[in-house]
């Protein structure tokens, strides 16, 4: 996991499945419309190794704020033009100006922090919450990035509610999202699989994808 405050690069898509199905479409279009939708209630509770608990465990303690922090002004340019770029597409689910601005700045960091690119971050919590912050799934998953509350109980000190708080919410889901990718030597695709509990199914790694597109820098 990298440090806060160290320069990291986010990792590519990878070998990306081009199968498709008609559920991708709807997936991905339903988003946005329908503000009910909540979709990790199938991630499953597996099994950790006691190293790889107290490694997450560590990676979640980190209280340190989500400032980011810049090697040179330039990287600081990007930064801020990135965040005018994305804040006015959000004001419909996040339509105060202050709290899209800190929102973003979490994204940005907890993404950096995770070593995962940011647009694939946002797509994520497109397809899962539309940038929902009390979003709830059948199945109990919360906030942003529906965080199913087992984990609280796995790796962190059992307050499932804290899973509403913003930089905690951000910061499981990128954190659980980085334990995946590694547990699926990089491979995106099945990640995002694992993610939403149907691994090895195309819907929801496509749908996601898809989404991530939209939030790429042009």
């Amino acid at each position: 996991m990298t440090e806060p405050g160290q320069a990291s690069k986010p990792l590519p898509p990878g070998d990306i499945s081009r199968r498709r199905c008609l559920g991708v479409a709807s997936l991905a279009t339903l988003a946005p419309l329908w503000p009910g939708l909540a979709t990790a209630g199938a991630q499953l509770e597996e099994p950790l190794a006691d190293s790889v608990r107290s490694a997450l465990s560590a990676a979640i303690a980190s209280q340190s704020p989500p400032v980011p922090v810049f090697a040179n002004a330039g990287g600081r340019r990007i930064y801020q033009r990135w965040v005018e770029r994305i804040s006015p597409r959000l004001p419909v689910t996040i339509p105060d100006g202050q709290i899209r601005q800190e929102f973003l700045q979490t994204v940005w960091y907890e993404s950096q922090r995770a070593r995962l690119d940011v647009a694939l971050v946002l797509g994520l919590i497109q397809i899962e919450s539309n940038f929902r912050k009390f979003a709830v799934s059948s199945a109990g998953a919360r906030g942003f990035m529906q965080i199913m509350p087992f984990w609280a109980r796995l790796i962190g000190d059992g307050d499932a509610s804290k899973l509403f708080q913003v930089q905690l919410n951000l910061r499981f889901g990128c954190v659980i999202l980085r334990h995946y990718l590694e547990r699926e030597q990089g491979e995106m695709f099945m990640a995002l699989g694992r993610y939403n509990g149907s691994r090895g199914q195309a819907p929801y790694p496509d749908a996601v994808l898809r989404a991530s597109r939209t939030w790429l820098s042009s």
